[in-house]
Formats: structure tokens, C-alpha cells, sequence
């Protein structure tokens, strides 16, 4: 046993403990006081009548929700840790890290911890602390103090557009959820730049409205993301309609001949529909005209052809059907001017 001098008499580390007990006992029996059972915790704030010696570390702040993304928290530059180890207060302090990832632990060092989970780090921070002979099975306690900047941008055909605060990374279907969903414009694709140091930089999603489609919950977007959801294509239905124009391809950015004629409020008196047909610019510049069976799609014989962005849905006037509607029209009202003289 290792024994301890103590002016004449060499006394043994037990009975220098109990020695010591016996006399903390006994000044607090003549003080009053009762004992302090547990020491002092590495979080209680040294009280206004205590000494400079006194611990200094925080109180752990009021309780606050955690967000739902902690448990798949990684640890990036500008995080502020405090760290507490178990039996040993000397190495307990904050940490911050520094834009390489790393952070410097008493008597240890620089640690890299970038990219690792709360969990990861402690075991990290802990080995290194082993390996350096400091402490034989240490303890390391980690906890955020402040959380660095880490957003996803959210941009296009969504009802709250700008910046989602994101921990680690979601779903692409919880990102615009987030964003408040997607507007009446919205089409069926999104475009998400990455982060810089993420390959591919760009990617565009293409997805449907089915809700069998899992596209949405397979893509992951991670914190420094832009995501811009893209506007539905536009077609545009000219001539003998009741209201010509240019229509957004809603319903997930899918629209056919048939519903494109009912958004144009139907065809006119003097519409050719017999002559009915799609316009479509090709990729190489070329211009190719598709026939439309308008009377078969009206019988319920044929399918109404998938229109695309751009698509041109031209219905011809006829001269012959303008001309007899025309004296119709005119023959009607000499007619109604009779009757009323």
C-alpha cells in the first residue's frame, strides 16, 4: 500500500481519507451546517458569496425542443460543443470548430470531428484522449451550444418561397412541404443544385402526381441545397375556339387535346374540327404537324393525344361553315326586326 508522510508519521491513503472525512465532519457539526452530499456538479454556477476558485461552468439552459432531424445530425464547421468528461472537470469546455472540421482538446490536440454524428465525435474525442495515456477509459459527454447556419433554399411554384432551416438531410417531399407545397403552376419537375463539394452539382427530378410515384421520398436534399420547383409548360390553342390563348399544363404538368379544348371554353359555330392539329417544335428546330381525329376522340372511339410544352393546338375556320352561319345569323336577325316592327 503507498503511503503518505504527514509530519512525523507515514500515513496510508485510507486512513488519510478517513482522517480528512472525520475533520470535514466536524467543522460542519460546530458551523450548523448540513453536509453537502455529491460535491459539486460541473454545471452549478458558483454563487454570489463564492470564493474566485469556484467552478465556473454553466447551468444547463431551460429545456427547449430538439429538432426532428437531430439524430441524423453531422457536425460541420461553426458548431460550438461543450464537452464534459466524466471524473475529470479539468477537460471539460467548449469547443468550436474551425472551418477545416477540427477542433482542439486540452492535452490532446486537434480532433477532426467534420461530418461525424454527435455519437461519433464523443467516441472520437474519447480515443484520442486513450491513446494519448490521459485517461485510461474516458467518458466524453458532448452537447450543442450553438448550431451553425445550415439551410435549404426553396425557390419556383411554391406557396412560402426562401430559406428552411435543415440539420441533416430530408426528403425532397418534406423540403416542400416545408415550403408550404406546390402551387396551381407547379409542374412535374424540380431542379436541385447541390451544395459545392456534392457531385453531380445539378440534378432535375422528373415525378407525377400519382401517389404510387415514390420519387419524391427516394431524393435526399441536404443543408446548402437550392431547390426550384419549375413552372408548368405552356400550350397555346389558336383559332376556332371561344376564348384562343396560351393555357398552363396543370394537373402535374400533363394536359391533353380534349381538356386543352375545354380550358379554351370549346370550339366555335365555324370551326373545321375535321382539320383539327398539333403544331410541335422538335429539338432540332423543325416543325411537325400532327393530325387530330376530333371526331373519333368526340365518339369515344380514339384517346385524346398528350399534348407537351409549347405544343401549338390549331383548329382551322371553315370559309363554307363562317359564310352559312353568317346568313343564318343575319336572316335570324332581319327576322326578329320584322316581328318587333
Amino acid at each position: 500500500m503507498q503511503e503518505f508522510r504527514f509530519g512525523r508519521k507515514n500515513w496510508a491513503i485510507p486512513a488519510l481519507t478517513g482522517l480528512l472525512a472525520l475533520t470535514s465532519w466536524t467543522a460542519l457539526a460546530q458551523g450548523n451546517a448540513a453536509p453537502k452530499v455529491g460535491g459539486t456538479s460541473t454545471f452549478d454556477s458558483p454563487g454570489a458569496n463564492e470564493g474566485q476558485g469556484a467552478n465556473n461552468r454553466r447551468r444547463l439552459t431551460t429545456l427547449t425542443p430538439v429538432p426532428e432531424d437531430f439524430s441524423n445530425l453531422k457536425l460541420s464547421p461553426g458548431f460550438l460543443l461543450s464537452m464534459d468528461v466524466y471524473d475529470a472537470p479539468e477537460l471539460s469546455t467548449d469547443l468550436r470548430i474551425d472551418t477545416q472540421g477540427n477542433v482542439v482538446v486540452p492535452m490532446v490536440g486537434s480532433v477532426h470531428i467534420q461530418g461525424e454524428t454527435m455519437t461519433e465525435a464523443a467516441a472520437s474525442i474519447g480515443q484520442r484522449l486513450k491513446d494519448g495515456k490521459i485517461l485510461n477509459n474516458p467518458q466524453v459527454n458532448l452537447n450543442i451550444t450553438q448550431y451553425s447556419g445550415q439551410n435549404v433554399s426553396v425557390l419556383g411554384e411554391v406557396h412560402t418561397p426562401g430559406r428552411i432551416e435543415l440539420l441533416a438531410p430530408h426528403s425532397l417531399d418534406d423540403v416542400i412541404a416545408l415550403a408550404g407545397g406546390e402551387t396551381e403552376l407547379a409542374g412535374n419537375t424540380i431542379e436541385i443544385r447541390h451544395a459545392p463539394g456534392v457531385t453531380p452539382q445539378k440534378e432535375t427530378i422528373h415525378f407525377s402526381r400519382s401517389s404510387d410515384d415514390p420519387t419524391m421520398n427516394d431524393v435526399s436534399v441536404r443543408p446548402g441545397d437550392t431547390v426550384t420547383v419549375r413552372r408548368a409548360g405552356v400550350v397555346y390553342v389558336l383559332g376556332g375556339v371561344t376564348r384562343p390563348g396560351g393555357y398552363v399544363m396543370q394537373e402535374g404538368g400533363e394536359l391533353d387535346v380534349a381538356q386543352a379544348l375545354s380550358m379554351a371554353y370549346g370550339t366555335t359555330m365555324g370551326a373545321a374540327v375535321g382539320s383539327m392539329r398539333i403544331i410541335r417544335k422538335l429539338p432540332d428546330g423543325k416543325v411537325q404537324e400532327i393530325p387530330v381525329a376530333y371526331r373519333d376522340i368526340e365518339k369515344g372511339k380514339a384517346p385524346a393525344p398528350r399534348l407537351q410544352a409549347e405544343d401549338l393546338l390549331y383548329v382551322p375556320i371553315s370559309k363554307v361553315k363562317t359564310v352559312l352561319t353568317t346568313s343564318l345569323l343575319s336572316a335570324t336577325s332581319s327576322a326578329a326586326l320584322y316581328v318587333y316592327h
